[in-house]
């Protein structure tokens, strides 16, 4: 006799889970102090989102984060390793397109509370959730340029459909941070709101959400979802391909070194 499907929480150590009713809140749960992405979260994000979706006891995803940051993108221990031994990033490709695919494979609507800093693929995953409701003091911008990196792991894929191209050119080759006003301003992000405020207006939203039908608002999603499927499976194999490339390149460790020891990088181009 099989049983309905419950995501099983002793098999993640980056996330924690708490259910209200049909809402299951994913909060990015770490040691570190801005929630970097180590290999283990990275591998995590890898698989919850299809959890998510196949887990028969909640209509409505909250993703959101312990402590004062939200994913405040990749941990430096880790860009070291990748570094000395790029294969370390190699092996992580697969994974790293199936971040992105299974987030706008999801037909349940995934609300971001964004309670702190999202950089990098943590701005990625934000940004590919459906509604994204941010504390007015969070920041987000995409700064993998700042480390010697392509935008590879679904920056180059989102921005550009958020803000326009030009805009999102700018911000990518620039790696600049955004306030959640000025991200609210450009049509980033749907909300942003005092901290204080953070959680009625994420429950305002559910309320919204739970006044339809479930199917009409899971596959309303799906539909709008297309394009951005579309995309994904033409751009992710490539732009993986060219992140990995960047990793290779002299610059990449300079780039780390510098923003590690808080210092202006001596890049030499190569």
């Amino acid at each position: 006799m099989t049983t309905p499907f419950d995501i099983i929480e002793e098999t993640y150590s980056r996330f924690t889970f708490e259910r209200d009713g049909k809402v299951l809140t994913a909060a990015i749960t770490s040691d570190h102090p801005v929630n970097g992405v180590d290999a283990a979260m990275h591998e995590e994000f890898g698989k919850v989102f299809a959890d998510l979706q196949r887990d028969s006891h909640s209509d409505i995803i909250v993703l959101t984060a312990k402590g004062r940051a939200f994913c405040a993108g990749g941990d430096f221990d880790w860009f070291d390793e990748q570094i000395s031994d790029p294969s370390k990033f190699r092996d992580i490709a697969w994974e790293a397109k199936r971040i992105v695919s299974s987030i706008l494979e999801m037909e349940k609507p995934i609300i971001c509370r964004l309670n702190g800093a999202a950089a990098g693929l943590g701005a990625t995953i934000a940004l590919l959730c459906d509604i994204i409701i941010a504390d007015e003091k969070a920041v987000i911008g995409d700064p993998h340029v700042k480390v010697g990196l392509v935008a590879g792991d679904g920056g180059a894929l989102i921005w550009p459909q958020l803000v326009g191209f030009a805009k999102a050119k700018e911000l990518l080759m620039t790696g600049d941070m955004l306030s959640a006003a000025e991200a609210k301003d450009l049509g980033l992000i749907n909300y942003a709101v005092p901290g204080d405020e953070l959680d009625a207006k994420v429950a305002e939203m559910i309320a919204k959400l739970q006044g339809n039908p479930r199917w009409a608002v899971r596959w309303t999603k799906t539909v709008a979802n297309i394009p951005l499927r579309a995309l994904a499976a033409q751009m992710m194999d490539a732009a993986i391909g060219w992140e990995s490339v960047s990793n290779y390149m002299d610059d990449r460790k300079e780039a780390v070194d510098a923003f590690r020891e808080k210092r202006k990088p001596n890049l030499t181009g190569e």
